[in-house]
Formats: C-alpha cells, sequence, structure tokens
C-alpha cells in the first residue's frame, strides 16, 4: 500500500491560507500600479501629439484613489475629469482629440498611450506579483516606469 507522507503539508496551507487573505489586497495594488502607468501615457501621448493649449485637460488626466469592486474584478478608470475655465469637460475634449469630428482630424492619442503602457504595465505587474510570492507581503504601488516619450510616437493617418 501507498504511503503519504504529510510533513510540510500543514505549512504549505497556512501559506495558501495567507495568501488567499492577501491576495486580494496584491489586486487592488496591482491595480492602482496599472493606473499610475495608465495615467502616466496619457499625459506622455497627450504632450507628444501637440494638444497642450491650455494644458487643462492634461493635467486633470487621473483616476481614483481606489479600485472599484465589480464583483468578479476590480476596476479603476483613467481619464480626464471636471470641466476648464469655459465649463467644457475635459473628458469631451479628450474624446474629440482622440476621434476627430467633422472639422478636426483623429490623433489617436488614447490608442497609443494605451498600446504604450501595455508592456510597461505587464512588466510591473509581474515584478509585484514575484515579489508578492518571494516576500508574502503586499507590495507598494511603485512610480510610472515610463519617462520622456515612454515609446509613444505621433501617429500618421
Amino acid at each position: 500500500m501507498a504511503r503519504f507522507d504529510t510533513s510540510g503539508l500543514d505549512e504549505l496551507i497556512r501559506d495558501m491560507e495567507r495568501m488567499g487573505k492577501s491576495s486580494g489586497k496584491v489586486a487592488e495594488a496591482m491595480v492602482q500600479a496599472a493606473v499610475v502607468e495608465i495615467q502616466a501615457a496619457w499625459k506622455e501621448s497627450a504632450d507628444a501629439n501637440g494638444l497642450r493649449d491650455t494644458g487643462a485637460m492634461i493635467d486633470s488626466i487621473t483616476y481614483g484613489k481606489s479600485p472599484t469592486n465589480l464583483g468578479t474584478a476590480l476596476a479603476n478608470d483613467v481619464y480626464p475629469q471636471g470641466k476648464d475655465g469655459k465649463g467644457v469637460r475635459n473628458a469631451e475634449k479628450a474624446f474629440i482629440l482622440n476621434y476627430g469630428k467633422n472639422n478636426f482630424p483623429a490623433t489617436y492619442w488614447v490608442d497609443d498611450a494605451d498600446a504604450a503602457a501595455e508592456p510597461r504595465i505587464m512588466s510591473t505587474l509581474l515584478d509585484m506579483w514575484g515579489s508578492f510570492l518571494e516576500s508574502g507581503k503586499v507590495p507598494s504601488v511603485p512610480a510610472a516606469s515610463g519617462g520622456a516619450g515612454g515609446g509613444i510616437s505621433k501617429r500618421t493617418k
């Protein structure tokens, strides 16, 4: 008959329980890290596309303080918030600048920003998860890893 040795199993179960309790906090930290990267990419892309007039729209690009629980997922929106001095919503300006309108060509600056942010986000999230697995501690949200330009280039369509 086969023998089943349980040596170390109790420790493994405790580790798994600890991860289960902490994984929600890790997920929240990872969502926040992602929105930090997206915010930086949006601001870089808006500048790279020459969309700074007064700076009100770019300066208003922000996100919520904590992720929203959608039942099976966590989410946090990144977008230009508020209105400029004339009462025009910054999100509306961003939409028109991205998709264009009759007398204004599309720049697709948001699409460019999201594409530029993706590899930065993946790298950040993998680092955070690895850190959590090694230490068992919820990692802190790192600063945006982008920089001057961050891989964003003006689209010519």
